[in-house]
């Protein structure tokens, strides 16, 4: 079934450290790594797309690390997984690099239609979400998760305490 890569798993849960620790300065892979419980090896694999596709600057250095190179408000969780998967595309002949005709069900294939919608849906979710809307949201909290990102705002903005309580989504 469409399961989500470890590449992009792991590139958002770094991401949004990066989006918390956003304009106080940098933070080393190693930080990233000891507070995600990610390898960081493997986020050292992450790094150079993320850098590629302007998400991410690096300072070299005693006190080096990573930055956002952009607001958290401005990153999408779309250019996050974009940047490190690449194209996201439930089937391949809906890919940008797909030669038409490569299929000889091209002409008929009705189930088309249905990745099409799929990768659609998929597009708009991963676009309409930013780092900063990211960041509100505590893991594990699947009734703030399932509120709408600008009531989450709203909300956070009159009482944080109502976040996430019941009465605040009434």
């Amino acid at each position: 079934m469409l399961q989500v890569s470890q590449r992009a798993h792991y590139g958002l849960r770094a991401m949004t450290e990066l989006a918390k620790a956003y304009g106080r300065g940098t933070r080393s892979l190693a930080e990233i790594a000891e507070i995600e419980h990610l390898p960081v090896g493997y986020l050292e694999q992450l790094a150079m797309p993320l850098r590629r596709a302007g998400l991410i600057e690096g300072t070299r250095g005693a006190h080096g690390g990573y930055r956002l190179a952009r607001s958290p408000a401005d990153v999408t969780v779309g250019d996050v997984v974009r940047a490190v998967e690449g194209q996201v595309t439930p089937v391949e002949c809906l890919g940008d690099d797909y030669v038409a005709g490569s299929c000889a069900r091209d002409a008929d294939c009705l189930s088309r239609t249905v990745w099409r919608r799929v990768k659609q849906g998929l597009d708009e979710i991963l676009d309409s979400m930013t780092l900063a809307d990211v960041s509100l949201m505590l893991a594990g909290d699947e009734a703030r998760a399932a509120v709408p990102v600008i009531q989450l705002r709203e909300a956070k903005q009159s009482n944080a305490c109502s976040v996430g309580s019941p009465a605040a989504y009434s």
